[in-house]
């Protein structure tokens, strides 16, 4: 049984079809890429998964359960976190409040007025956690609306570490930096991921950071799957050149 099964999964908008019949097995550690070109389903797929929006058709499972009528929050908290194309951040509030916050929201009674010195303390200890994985120890006191771009865009892949998920969904986690605040984040993202402790999702539009991070690749074209394999197999299909990859390989 893989970790996260998706079984048919659709999405219909009236005559749009975001999501067609999308069936995929993401096994425990694995670090899987998904590619295509604009338009065709990536960030619909996630949002399936963790429940921003309901499917049309089909299953999603986690663990050997189906998720299907759970909340986005009930997913959550079941060990699924993920972060947005735009960035998602509260920008008075420090790096370090930022991310003790997201952990806070994972702890069972988070919110209840007792007990809530402890609760702060361990999150506050898994924020803090969560910002030395990513290299944002030295920035965590800074507000994050004054850190970097590429900074931001990290610290939001801290937020979601924070809730010590069971997988991480990361939507184009280097849009929008320069090559050097690539460079660096994909570095930081790998090294992030060596141990095989993290099972990730990945969607990604700059091909060197796919194929630097990720061991599997499942492609997208009109909402379908049109190729599912490790990089190699991957960019030699001739649909997937043909859809998406061009000249790139």
């Amino acid at each position: 049984m893989a970790l996260l099964e998706l079984d048919n999964l659709t999405k219909r908008y009236g005559g749009l079809i975001a999501v067609n019949d999308v069936t995929m097995r993401v096994e425990e550690g694995e670090v899987r890429a998904v590619i295509g070109p604009n338009g065709a389903g990536k960030t619909s797929l996630f949002h399936l998964i963790t429940g921003v929006v309901p499917s049309t058709s089909g299953e999603v499972r986690f663990e050997g359960r189906t998720l299907n009528r759970m909340s986005s929050y009930q997913r959550c908290q079941a060990g699924l976190s993920r972060t947005f194309q735009l960035t998602a951040l509260f920008p008075d509030m420090s790096a370090r409040e930022n991310a003790r916050l997201a952990a806070q929201s994972h702890l069972p009674r988070a919110w209840q007025p007792w007990g809530g010195g402890s609760v702060f303390r361990e999150a506050a200890a898994r924020g803090d956690e969560a910002l030395e994985r990513l290299g944002l120890t030295d920035v965590a006191h800074r507000s994050a609306g004054l850190l970097s771009h590429g900074d931001q865009r990290l610290l939001e892949v801290a937020m979601a570490l924070a809730q010590r998920p069971r997988v991480l969904l990361l939507d184009e986690p280097t849009q929008g930096l320069s090559v050097e605040e690539t460079l660096s984040a994909v570095e930081t993202l790998a090294g992030l991921l060596t141990d095989g402790r993290l099972t990730v999702l990945l969607v990604e539009h700059d091909m060197e950071v796919v194929f630097r991070l990720a061991k599997k690749i499942t492609v997208l074209h009109r909402g379908s799957v049109i190729a599912d394999g490790d990089p190699e197999a991957v960019k030699a299909n001739q649909e997937v050149q043909a859809a998406y990859l061009g000249g790139y390989v």
